[in-house]
């Protein structure tokens, strides 16, 4: 079982704690795979705006946790308590995987533990955090950033999103997509933060690309092209691509490789096809050209990812 420590002190907030307690706090009734021990630890009583908490353990028990999570920092203008930047730092210096909830970087970023690392943080801080701390490589454009034992996440909603990668990571994306299920959002939100500064998706339904990225999902199998998607979409080429990066962060054939990825995963953990079938599944074609995109992806081969996460799936109801 892996354990999980919430670092909580005066001035965290309380909306990226509580969506961590409720990702990592317990598992959805059908997935049976060994879920978190989850812990939170703190200096004494902590006050949460009009709540208060009462942390299980204090900050010093953040060494012994495989992975330590730290809540958003209220005031990005004063300085994070000592104790608990040398808590987040010793934990880190232990072996444990430290991860950042929208402003709670500038917490990691007093340790020490983004300098010669890129991260993010909410965008309307991400500029302080560069001016800062230069030695920090801060990416103000995605919802999250893994740098292996050290992640940060971009604003509210993004907590969500790095917590639900964090599960994906240990458990694979069934259980991660069972999770989301649960909690009613997207398994993965692809694009980054630039979608919701000054252009939001439009909610109307007839906004260009509501009928299309469904159409393109049920299509995986085929040779998309930009053109397939533009005439699907009655616009140009070059419109799609404005539009599509508008509501997405990325472009038409970014995002299809990307759902070709996580349609693989899904394969390999819920399906015995070989390699080659799902690569046809897919619309990769070769087994090969599925191997070279996933392993970019993901770092790791298909068969690899097949043998860490195929038992786990083969736990949830419903799997193949």
């Amino acid at each position: 079982m892996t354990s999980v420590a919430l670092a909580v002190t005066d001035g965290m907030l309380h909306f990226e704690l509580s969506v961590a307690h409720e990702v990592f706090g317990s598992a959805p009734d059908v997935v049976t795979v060994p879920w978190y021990e989850l812990t939170v630890c703190g200096p004494g009583t902590v006050p949460f705006g009009p709540f208060r908490l009462e942390p299980d353990h204090g900050l010093d028990r953040l060494r012994d946790a495989h992975t330590v999570i730290v809540p958003g920092w209220a005031d990005v203008d004063a300085a994070p308590p000592a104790a608990l930047v040398d808590a987040v730092r010793a934990a880190h210096e232990a072996g444990a995987r430290v991860v950042s909830l929208c402003t709670g970087a500038f917490v990691l970023a007093a340790a020490g533990l983004l300098d010669g690392r890129r991260a993010t943080t909410h965008w309307a801080h991400t500029g302080v955090l560069a001016a800062r701390h230069s030695a920090v490589e801060v990416d103000p454009d995605v919802l999250y950033v893994d740098e292996g034992t050290v992640l940060t996440s971009a604003g509210k909603a993004a907590a969500l999103d790095l917590c639900l990668h964090l599960v994906r990571l240990d458990h694979g994306s069934s259980v991660a997509n069972t999770v989301a299920r649960r909690l009613v959002v997207p398994p993965h939100r692809s694009g980054g933060q630039a979608q919701f500064v000054t252009a939001p998706v439009p909610a109307q339904d007839d906004h260009p690309l509501t009928a299309l990225f469904p159409w393109a999902l049920e299509r995986l199998d085929r040779p998309l092209t930009v053109e397939d998607l533009a005439r699907r979409a009655g616009m140009s080429s070059r419109h799609l691509t404005r539009h599509f990066r508008a509501a997405t962060g990325t472009t038409p054939l970014r995002w299809l490789l990307t759902q070709r990825v996580r349609r693989a995963q899904e394969l390999l953990e819920r399906t015995d096809d070989g390699v080659d079938a799902i690569a046809t599944a897919t619309g990769m074609g070769t087994a090969t050209t599925l191997r070279r995109h996933f392993h970019r992806t993901l770092g790791v081969p298909p068969d690899s990812y097949r043998r860490t996460f195929r038992t786990r799936a083969a736990a949830l109801p419903g799997t193949v």
